[in-house]
């Protein structure tokens, strides 16, 4: 990949990281909840779903969701099932401070990095996203799996720095949210945007 074209792919991938989407939900969710160092770890599980896309198109399981209104209806469906769940879990969720002081945390780092995994994962969207757009920066003559982790790295970077200012940014509106009626609208909030995020996902078609 040659260096001008991987500056237009990496300035894509600011734009992707910073548009809204149930990855920053997930994130700003868990920095809320828990604060930006454990609630970070949940950066950590949409990189391995990025990663998990990335896979499903190099070994071009991504091109059969693609190519079949079945197996991509239901993975959509799979997906949006799964965000709603989550945003029900979190509308019933206890009605105060989710921290270690407040009796321990509510998930370990590893439930944080495999919900979060989920999320990007089980998205035929991102899977679409990825076979209309990443063909476009691939030097065909050149051998493809370095071009691939350069795709990743990139991908995962601006990530990395996305969602640690949107883990940030609701971790710092945490102090403020110490009352159980605040973390009660808190989670019912965010619990609302997840199932929004669900429906929409429901509603997502594959372009013709």
């Amino acid at each position: 990949m040659a260096f001008g074209v991987w500056i237009t792919f990496f300035a894509a991938c600011w734009a992707i990281s910073i548009s809204p989407g149930p990855g920053a939900i997930a994130a700003m969710s868990s920095g809320l909840n828990l604060g930006f160092r454990r609630g970070y770890f949940t950066t950590f599980g949409l990189i391995l779903g990025i990663w998990t896309q990335i896979l499903l198109v190099v070994v071009g399981l991504g091109a059969i969701i693609a190519a079949s209104a079945s197996a991509f209806t239901a993975l959509k469906w799979a997906g949006a099932a799964y965000l709603i769940w989550l945003g029900i879990s979190q509308w019933r969720a206890a009605d105060k401070p989710l921290l270690a002081e407040a009796g321990g945390p509510v998930r370990t780092r590893r439930e944080l990095v495999l919900r979060a995994w989920a999320i990007n994962a089980v998205n035929p969207k991102g899977t679409v996203f990825l076979l209309a757009v990443v063909p476009q920066f691939l030097d065909l003559s050149r051998p493809l799996l370095p071009q691939y982790l350069v795709i990743a790295a990139s991908l995962s970077f601006t990530d990395l720095v996305v969602m640690a200012g949107y883990t940030a940014l609701a971790s710092r509106v945490l102090r403020t949210l110490n009352e159980a009626h605040h973390v009660r609208w808190m989670n019912r909030g965010f619990g609302s945007l997840f199932v929004v995020a669900g429906t929409l996902l429901a509603t997502f078609k594959r372009a013709a």
